[in-house]
């Protein structure tokens, strides 16, 4: 088995042994998880310090990968129909490394935030590496039949890590979440059918899952219902355009973009401190993983056709999570609707079509998985002592829970794009992207960047007030004397889980160059591919 797959498969093996032992041990499973992510942030770790971006010189190859590992896995003969080929087939490139290594540090977080569970341990915890595995698999994943395998098999552990160990309205929240995501991936399934019928390995001559193949111009040479040469109609759309928006659509819903965004709101509120970490660190991620490894990557020609609206959608998603965030008095959906504005930055940002847009979305989405996991652990540890995210019942917390405020001080700093951290370098790249793409390819008028710049501004505006209003001023609470009793400082296990994720928001502002110098080769690689088209 090579590292990649022991990277992906471990979690699966740690959720079987805690299936399989006694309930007896339950005050062990917690330690279980804990050591299964703590390797895996030292194969991470490992890959990072390992990978070497100069394998992707000569961006006119698309099959330059690493850590590769293909095995047949389901090769049937269909007879007329040709034969099924369906491989194990994983590898990483600059783009879905970076990913790696973050669902690698929020899954840490994930399990000492969960310290506190103490309703099934053992389904809860089997759930939670479970997804890990999951997420894993979908990074790694170069088989478009395995990605989606592994892209269903994050619903099941989902659902049930909302649905019950969430708030009072768990199975509202959980059934809204796992049927927004269905819908998108039912219609998914349809294009990879398509696709499959259409793409030939040119090693075997057969019809492939294989996404590199899918990925190759010649594919689409002839006749066919996704051919450059003879486009087909579907509902009087394009093939290629029509496939495009479903499999854009299916990935928006997980970004998620505005007007698909309404399943998050929920989902925050009523989830977990661990699963909302995870949510906002990883899940949304994949979404916009997705768009970029597939929607550009396969149907580089519809993305550029709808790249106005693209960037239309990310301008509104900004301003519209920006606004709805300043209205919030809940502060957990408060940070929910902050990531609806921040991932609307990697939508325009790819939407540009340039290399410093599309490095800035990617540079926002390992920015936004950091500092969004800080912020929902923040906000946990208030809850987890009083059990009430209110902003107006608290004030003055300041002076009860000094080094408490001095994180949520460095999380909402960083988050509304201070200099010397990520989200500034993100956010500032992304912009100068959709800035420059009018000149560029004139794909973006600059209204856009523009727009997209007041995003900004709103973060300051909402994150400055909530601080105002929770942590200054005389200490009021609600809960009276009782909360002021309840309300003790971070501890060692907070400190640490803050400390780290801090820290690596600060380390990516002042060296973001451990990022781009990992990432650039592949986004050049991927727009040389659609120059191709």
């Amino acid at each position: 088995m090579s590292l990649l797959s022991l990277l992906i498969f471990m979690p699966l093996a740690a959720a079987a042994l805690i299936l399989m032992l006694p309930a007896s041990l339950a005050s062990k499973f917690k330690y279980l998880a804990l050591a299964t992510v703590v390797i895996q942030v030292v194969m991470c770790a490992w890959i990072y310090l390992d990978f070497n971006p100069a394998a992707h010189a000569g961006v006119a190859e698309i099959s330059k990968y690493q850590l590769v590992e293909k095995l047949p896995w389901i090769h049937l003969d269909l007879g007329s129909l040709g034969k099924l080929q369906i491989d194990y087939f994983i590898g990483l490139d600059g783009i879905s490394m970076p990913l790696m290594v973050l669902t690698a540090v929020v899954m840490l977080v994930a399990v000492l935030a969960s310290w506190n569970i103490s309703k099934n341990l053992k389904g809860y915890f089997a759930l939670l590496l479970l997804l890990d595995t999951a997420v894993f698999g979908v990074f790694s994943a170069l088989d478009f039949f395995l990605f989606y395998v592994f892209y269903e098999l994050m619903l099941l552990p989902l659902y049930f890590l909302i649905g019950i160990w969430g708030g009072v309205r768990r199975e509202y929240a959980a059934i809204k979440f796992f049927l927004y995501t269905l819908f998108g991936s039912v219609f998914m399934l349809l294009v990879i059918i398509g696709l499959y019928f259409t793409v030939i390995d040119p090693a075997t001559g057969s019809h492939t899952f294989n996404m590199l193949s899918m990925m190759n111009p010649a594919n689409y040479a002839s006749n066919g219902i996704f051919s450059y040469v003879n486009p087909q109609l579907l509902f009087g759309v394009p093939a290629r355009l029509l496939a495009f928006i479903v499999l854009f659509i299916a990935f928006a819903i997980k970004v998620p973009i505005v007007p698909l965004h309404t399943w998050l709101p929920d989902a925050h509120v009523e989830a977990p401190t661990p699963v909302s970490i995870i949510l906002a660190g990883i899940l949304l991620k994949i979404g916009g993983y997705g768009i970029l490894r597939i929607c550009y990557s396969i149907f580089p020609d519809a993305a550029l056709l709808s790249s106005w609206w693209l960037g239309l959608i990310g301008v509104v998603s900004i301003l519209y999570g920006g606004m709805n965030a300043l209205a919030q008095s809940d502060l957990k959906k408060l940070i929910a609707y902050s990531s609806v504005s921040h991932m609307g930055f990697v939508l325009l940002g790819v939407a540009s079509f340039t290399a410093e847009g599309i490095n800035g979305a990617m540079m926002q989405m390992i920015s936004h998985g950091f500092l969004s996991s800080m912020l929902f652990f923040v906000v946990g540890v208030v809850y987890d002592r009083v059990h009430d995210r209110n902003i107006h019942n608290f004030r003055g917390l300041a002076s009860i829970m000094p080094r408490y405020t001095a994180f949520v001080m460095i999380a909402f700093f960083a988050s509304l794009g201070l200099p010397g951290f990520s989200a500034f370098i993100a956010e500032a790249f992304s912009l100068i992207g959709a800035f420059t793409s009018q000149s560029v390819n004139g794909l973006i008028p600059h209204w856009m960047a523009v727009c997209g710049a007041l995003g900004i501004l709103l973060s300051a505006a909402y994150l400055l007030w909530t601080l105002q209003r929770m942590f200054f001023g005389s200490t009021l609470l609600r809960g009276g004397d009782a909360w002021l009793l309840a309300l003790k400082d971070v501890n060692g296990r907070e400190t640490l889980v803050l400390v780290i994720l801090g820290g690596l928001g600060l380390l990516l502002g002042i060296l973001p160059s451990l990022a781009f110098d990992k990432m650039n080769v592949s986004v050049l690689q991927l727009l040389h591919l659609v120059n191709l088209r």
